[in-house]
């Protein structure tokens, strides 16, 4: 166990301590039957949870594979039909129901927390089956049109090292086919029940699948494979032409034509269905769907009426910070005119791709060796910074994060979209690395996957509330850690929350309130000087996923204040790396949950 291992496992024993044991010690006598009958309900509820999580990976193969389960390598999702609805609605109400015959009277530590975290699951998930997300199965943020192809490039998590690996594939693209055509049946269904993708998001996928439509297959994402195949030694050369002419059979007349059927659908039928309108709102019984949007994604009683005041106020804070900044650097000019300055001068932009991922490499060097300052738990798997795929760049968000495999096979990934330059000014270089690698979300997602103490469920579970607020406080502590010294990188701190507190003001504007595309647009135009062509794809990803970017201000503001509220309590006590230690040490939790363990530890702190 080398010295980071040794800071974790010594961190996880005192996060136990802090979500639960008394502040001082008691001395109490308990019956031995007592003891052994807590240990039984611990153990049983142990036991439901790996129950779960294993029945769980063999009905969503695809996300067993991205956690490191490769047993249904083979296997791709279940096709949409009322029959695999009604099973999953029944999965979820079994564990539901199992859970509840617990007795929990006795439980503390991780036991209680484990507890409360899949009670709150499952209920949510029961909840939320009655929303037809089922007749909505793609769209240009993702799918499985996407999710296929990043898994077939070889570059993902799909594994190809021996022979039967590329056999997987070629069994899982089968179902890939039968699936996509369920797709085409669900969207179908969408149109008899006015159910159906905005145009302009049908636009967007159109060239997502039309990119794999090709003759030439050499030139395909899912060549990919095969151009590493002749080198493997690993697999004989009998066994490699039989693979290559299987695999090549595959992409020709499976994988293609099924992209093809899909397209040609939305190309000639769903297009033209597609509704002028924009928000969940639109939709029927969508006003509850959004709200149940916003108590998935934030984990919080909050209203879209609260977010959106909030995030109008945020907006108008961090304008005037803007303005702080334009004047420092002696910018002549009004703010807008400052926008357009940071928009269009050549000296805030990279020159090539490669330029782009060194810069970001560079960075990355730079915050690991400070790191320490406000930190005593590290995860022990490193990241790597990638551009993003061609096929996927167009309409990807600016910057993603990929955990790393769980058995350390396979690193996190810091994707950074470099289709379009201008889209990834220079200034925004420590704020984003902070945010989607260290200390943000790989920091996050690595340390919870590396905590051996924790369930499945949990390690490998996640709440976007707490994700995302842990990505965004983590930007905040820049300062804290040295960075943002020159004013330009401050204002890229600056520009990337006002994006996020922009993001409040848009998504609940077009989900609650009516707004139109353009009219979100024009009020991001006008608050920031992020590119057009980045707003836009940011209005349509919120379009396409509402909810699910409220989490950030919210999450990071939920964080901040429970941080506020330790240090005012504890004062000269309080220690930033504990606290922190203390937020990540147990995985993502609900807020609520994440709150009640904090207070149990301030007041263990506190004595």
């Amino acid at each position: 166990m080398n010295k980071k291992h040794l800071v974790l496992a010594v961190a996880f024993s005192l996060g136990l301590a802090g979500c639960s044991q008394p502040s001082t010690p008691q001395v109490e006598l308990v019956k031995e039957e007592s003891v052994a009958e807590i240990a039984s309900e611990s153990a049983k509820a142990k036991a439901l949870y790996q129950a779960y999580f294993d029945e769980s990976m063999q009905m969503n193969p695809i996300y067993a594979t991205y956690v490191g389960v490769n047993q249904y390598n083979d296997r791709f999702s279940l096709p949409i039909n009322k029959e695999n609805i009604a099973k999953a609605l029944a999965f979820e109400e079994k564990y539901f129901a199992e859970v509840m015959m617990i007795d929990t009277s006795a439980f503390s530590g991780q036991d209680l927390l484990s507890y409360q975290i899949f009670l709150s699951a499952r209920e949510l998930d029961i909840k939320g089956r009655k929303f037809p997300s089922h007749l909505i199965p793609i769209h240009q943020m993702g799918g499985a049109h996407t999710t296929f192809a990043s898994l077939g490039s070889g570059q993902s998590a799909q594994p190809f090292n021996t022979a039967q690996d590329y056999r997987n594939f070629i069994q899982r693209a089968d179902g890939f086919a039968i699936y996509m055509d369920s797709v085409i049946v669900a969207m179908q269904e969408g149109i008899e029940q006015s159910v159906v993708l905005p145009k302009p998001l049908i636009e967007k996928v159109l060239p997502q699948l039309q990119v794999h439509i090709l003759e030439d297959v050499t030139q395909s994402v899912f060549y990919g494979p095969l151009e590493k195949l002749q080198d493997n030694e690993a697999i004989s050369d009998p066994e490699k032409t039989s693979i290559k002419s299987a695999y090549i059979d595959s992409i020709k007349n499976v994988i293609i034509p099924a992209y093809s059927r899909v397209h040609k659908f939305m190309s000639e039928v769903y297009l033209a269905k597609g509704r002028d309108t924009f928000g969940l709102a639109d939709l029927p019984n969508g006003k509850a769907w959004y709200e149940f949007r916003i108590e998935t994604n934030t984990t919080l009683p909050l209203t879209a009426e609260e977010i959106h005041a909030f995030g109008q106020q945020e907006v108008a804070r961090i304008l005037a910070e803007m303005t702080k900044v334009k004047e420092t650097v002696g910018f002549e000019g009004d703010l807008p005119a400052f926008f357009e300055f940071l928009r269009t001068d050549e000296q805030f932009f990279f020159e090539s791709e490669q330029a782009l991922i060194d810069g970001y490499t560079q960075v990355k060097e730079k915050i690991d060796s400070r790191i320490p300052l406000l930190f005593e738990v590290f995860p022990k798997a490193d990241y790597e910074v990638r551009a993003v795929e061609a096929f996927r760049a167009a309409s990807s968000a600016g910057a993603s994060y990929q955990s790393p495999a769980p058995d350390g096979s396979r690193p996190g990934i810091f994707y950074i979209n470099a289709y379009n330059l201008k889209a990834q000014p220079k200034y925004l270089i420590e704020t984003l690395s902070v945010h989607e690698a260290a200390p943000g979300h790989h920091f996050q997602i690595a340390i919870q996957q590396e905590v051996e103490s924790l369930p499945d469920f949990r390690k490998f579970g996640g709440y976007t509330v707490f994700a995302e607020g842990w990505a965004l406080y983590a930007e905040s502590l820049g300062k804290e850690m040295g960075l943002f010294t020159d004013p330009y990188m401050w204002y890229g701190r600056l520009s990337d929350e006002q994006l996020r507190a922009m993001r409040l003001v848009v998504d609940t504007g077009l989900h609650a309130f009516g707004w139109t595309r353009q009219q979100a647009i024009d009020f991001m135009i006008d608050n920031s000087s992020l590119a057009p062509s980045d707003i836009e794809a940011e209005v349509e990803r919120y379009i396409a996923i509402g909810g699910q970017a409220v989490s950030y201000k919210v999450g990071q503001r939920h964080i901040r204040m429970l941080r506020n509220k330790a240090q005012q309590i504890l004062g000269d006590k309080f220690d930033v790396k504990k606290f922190h230690t203390q937020v990540l040490i147990d995985g993502a939790l609900p807020m609520p949950i994440l709150e009640a363990k904090i207070d149990r530890w301030i007041e263990q702190q506190k004595s």
